[in-house]
């Protein structure tokens, strides 16, 4: 792959049939790493309703064209800076570590992987609210509950099953989330009036809603990181898959609002979370929104695999850098990492019970934590590795790197500052708990309680950040 300082990234290098994770016949290649990424940030346009409700179509539509360059490019740029930089399993989490050491490194996979356990949690939820429709009997009580439990287990089982299989389930989800929105959009045009994209309202904005919106549908761009060892030549498919991903995403959301609110009188009070099935019923009948309910209990599935594949692969990260016990880099006979499934899967169920607003706004407080770290990260290994070889690199030097964080670090002051005060005591004991939780580990390496070992093929990050702050010192 490359030289890092002398180190040579040996147990992903192309061809080489070590371990699971370089059997070709697992890789990922370009078509399903575009969805995964898709269902990673987006599954479609399904939560994008409320950004009409709290601002009206023209703001709805404009943020969706300008939030992108706010905060998904950048964090797309940095993700494939940073992910060819170190194409391995473990993702952020190797770049907080070679920048601050393995102390912030491990905070960040602490946050970053909860957050991630807690969106996920949120999908088997909003699965069986579209299919409750159909059977009302899992709309509460122990059906729902045996519901939630058999669906997690499915889907938990198609992640131990491989990537292969994983990549291959979310290029099928993806059309089949994306194909009924086509059909609306063209069934729209009779429709359309440009006038009604217009409607603004500034003394009438929910500011708070409608950013959160924008923020929780445009985000999460970095989770891929946590899959490059196990991509087919990460250098060159991980930045085309983020390219691809991110017009992919804007246009999954842009269009079916361009759509939505140009067919169809605007009554800003109906516009909130699966208002869609009702445009197209409007548009196209009841055989469309019935359509729109499937895809978006399908998106639900495809963004549950594609969130519990990135979770999993970063626990099994990090054991494979020693920050964890050395059972969660065991992988199954299907190349997975199946404690990191496991634990994953258990943090899901447990969470299951949290409502839509605590999952989101917890989710967000966490993941804004972990991107500050992130963001720091990466300004840090500009400065002290400008010469180290980066597959792709953002241009303009240290100047460039810091002015591409700036926009995204005032939209996450933004978000933290919206934060309720519940949200905030929850989230600071939960991210408290990782600030004592690393040397607690250490203590049990020290004491031999638990096996903990770095896998030969990675270069020793330790190693190199200490030199590199020696010669800043000196």
């Amino acid at each position: 792959m490359g030289d890092h300082n002398g180190v040579r990234y040996s147990g992903i290098e192309e061809g080489l049939p070590s371990s699971p994770t370089t059997d070709k016949s697992r890789k990922i290649s370009l078509l399903p790493l575009i969805f995964l990424i898709f269902y990673e940030v987006s599954g479609g346009p399904f939560g994008v309703e409320d950004s009409v409700g709290a601002a009206g179509p023209l703001l709805a539509l404009a943020g969706f064209l300008v939030f992108p360059f706010i905060w998904s490019v950048p964090e797309a740029l940095i993700t494939a800076e940073m992910g060819t930089m170190f194409p391995e399993n473990g993702g952020y989490v190797v770049w907080v570590t070679a920048a601050l050491g393995e102390y912030w490194g491990f905070q960040q996979g602490w946050m970053k992987w909860l957050s991630g356990v807690i969106d996920n949690a949120l999908y088997p939820v909003l699965f069986l609210d579209y299919f409750k429709s159909v059977v009302p009997l899992v709309g509460h009580g122990y059906p729902r509950t045996i519901a939630v439990l058999v669906l997690t287990a499915g889907l938990t089982f198609l992640n131990y099953r491989g990537m292969t299989i994983v990549g291959r389930a979310a290029v099928l989800l993806g059309v089949v989330s994306i194909l009924p929105f086509i059909v609306m959009g063209l069934l729209s045009i009779p429709r359309i009036e440009p006038s009604r994209w217009l409607v603004v309202d500034l003394h009438n904005v929910n500011w708070g809603l409608y950013l959160n919106t924008l923020f929780w549908n445009l985000n999460y761009w970095d989770s891929v990181s946590t899959l490059a060892g196990e991509v087919e030549n990460p250098k060159k498919t991980l930045p085309k898959a983020l390219s691809y991903a991110l017009i992919f995403v804007v246009a999954a959301y842009f269009f079916p609002l361009l759509a939505g609110t140009g067919a169809i009188p605007l009554d800003r009070s109906q516009w909130s979370d699966g208002y869609f099935a009702e445009v197209a019923k409007i548009i196209g009948g009841t055989w469309l929104c019935w359509w729109v309910q499937g895809a978006a209990a399908m998106s639900n599935m495809g963004m549950f695999v594609a969130e519990m594949s990135s979770d999993s692969f970063q626990l099994l990260g990090m054991a494979e850098r020693g920050m964890l016990p050395e059972l969660f880099a065991k992988r199954s006979r299907h190349g997975t990492p199946l404690i990191g499934i496991l634990f994953s899967a258990s943090g899901v169920i447990l969470l299951s019970w949290l409502s839509f607003e605590e999952i989101i706004a917890a989710e967000n407080f966490l993941y804004c934590f972990g991107m500050i770290l992130e963001f720091i990260a990466f300004v840090v290994m500009r400065i002290k590795q400008p010469n180290t070889p980066r597959p792709h690199k953002i241009p303009f030097g240290t100047v460039g790197a810091v002015l591409i964080c700036i926009p995204p670090t005032i939209l996450i002051c933004v978000v933290l500052a919206l934060a309720s005060v519940k949200v905030m005591i929850v989230s600071l004991i939960a991210v408290s708990i990782g600030l004592v939780m690393h040397p607690a580990l250490k203590y049990c390496e020290k004491k031999r309680w638990m096996k903990f070992s770095v896998s030969s093929n990675l270069p020793d990050l330790e190693t190199e950040v200490h030199d590199n702050t020696q010669s800043l010192v000196q």
